[in-house]
């Protein structure tokens, strides 16, 4: 079944979701709206449908989910506003700011039956989906310890308009770290423990391109921050702990983006901002490094896979892998880790999470032709 959606929201990221509708033809986009209307026009225009005001897309009976790309600040409010309409959500990362706009996100969608979903999707791409199929199947025994790095000198320099990337809410740990944590969750489970410190290395940042190149944005929230965490064991063994570091604060790094270290081998894991690879494995007994094939779908950029996975789940009566509990527990880890920082102290990670299934080499609702 084809389903018909709306965009809220029509900025950069937009285009990846109308591509992926014309591509896969799980769902279509039948309406886009976005406070300055000349850009949704312009985005209509482009990718053949109706540029409406937002009321009219809510209100709209055909139309059956609403994707949020709205700014993070805003992403509660619109989130809440599409369940009461009776709309399923699909949301941009993060789900909300806050632990309890993220829970009342969760309980209106219970309340009506709806689903909630949320980016990032990227951990379904073929990279993150073999390198789950390699741990699964033991190649380096039982993961021990992981490190994420996601070290950068901030985005002033190429955003028009990086306010937002500085304000609470944001920063390096909320604006990248769900990429990062959801990956090490949907390889590692979930997080039980964290242990945090922050810091800032500016009190403002000076834009560097646009109308605005020159002006000044304070900065309110931590743009350095350092995460210990400790993922939840099995009767196979204890849980793995994890170094997780992000930073608008690096001038320049060598460090991997992610690596995991088991008692067989060690896992050279992609960017979890993208889709494909590399993928490398190094066994305990090898002096090199081997280059794993990616045997999953979804090598280049497929944003919007989530969803597509989300509407299946709601015609099949499954659950869906990029859901909104997952994205429910990655904001507890991060928020978690900024109050351990506070607090000088290692904390309980309140909310529960589990490893989402796998996605098949050929899922479901992928069409035989694109497989």
């Amino acid at each position: 079944m084809t389903h018909s959606i709306g965009i809220i929201g029509t900025g950069n990221i937009s285009s990846a979701y109308l591509k992926i509708a014309r591509e896969l033809g799980v769902f279509r986009v039948a309406a886009i709206t976005d406070l300055d209307p000349a850009r949704a026009q312009a985005q209509a225009s482009a990718y053949g449908c109706r540029a409406v005001g937002l009321d009219e897309l809510l209100a709209d009976p055909q139309i059956v989910a609403v994707v949020n790309l709205t700014p993070p600040a805003a992403h509660a409010a619109t989130s809440l506003a599409a369940l009461n309409a009776g709309k399923h959500v699909y949301s941009e990362k993060p789900l909300a700011t806050t632990r309890q706009d993220g829970l009342a996100i969760l309980a209106a969608a219970r309340e009506r039956g709806l689903r909630v979903g949320c980016a990032p999707d990227t951990f379904l791409g073929a990279g993150l989906q073999t390198a789950r199929e390699v741990l699964d199947a033991g190649r380096i025994g039982r993961p021990v310890a992981a490190t994420a790095f996601m070290l950068s000198n901030g985005p002033e320099g190429w955003h028009p308009d990086p306010e937002f990337f500085y304000q609470p809410g944001a920063g390096p740990l909320f604006d990248m770290g769900p990429y990062y944590l959801t990956a090490l969750v949907g390889l590692l489970g979930g997080v039980v423990r964290v242990g945090g410190s922050a810091a800032r290395a500016h009190t403002e940042r000076v834009i560097g391109s646009g109308a605005r190149q020159g002006q000044s944005v304070p900065v309110q929230t931590p743009t350095h921050v350092t995460a210990q965490l400790s993922f939840d064991g099995s009767e196979a063994g204890p849980g793995a702990v994890a170094t997780f570091i992000t930073s608008f604060d690096v001038q320049a790094s060598e460090l991997p983006r992610m690596e995991i270290y088991g008692t067989q081998g060690t896992l050279s894991l992609p960017d979890p901002n993208t889709f494909g690879g590399p993928l490398r494995l190094r066994a305990a007994n090898s002096d090199a490094w081997e280059t794993i094939e990616l045997i999953r779908p979804f090598q280049d950029n497929a944003r919007g896979i989530g969803l597509a996975d989300m509407l299946s789940a709601v015609d099949g009566g499954t659950h869906h892998r990029a859901s909104g509990e997952l994205a429910y527990h990655v904001l507890d880890v991060m928020q978690t880790t900024l109050d351990a920082a506070e607090a000088g102290r290692t904390l309980e990670v309140q909310s529960p999470a589990e490893r989402p299934a796998p996605l098949s080499a050929h899922p479901e609702w992928l069409p035989a032709s694109k497989v």
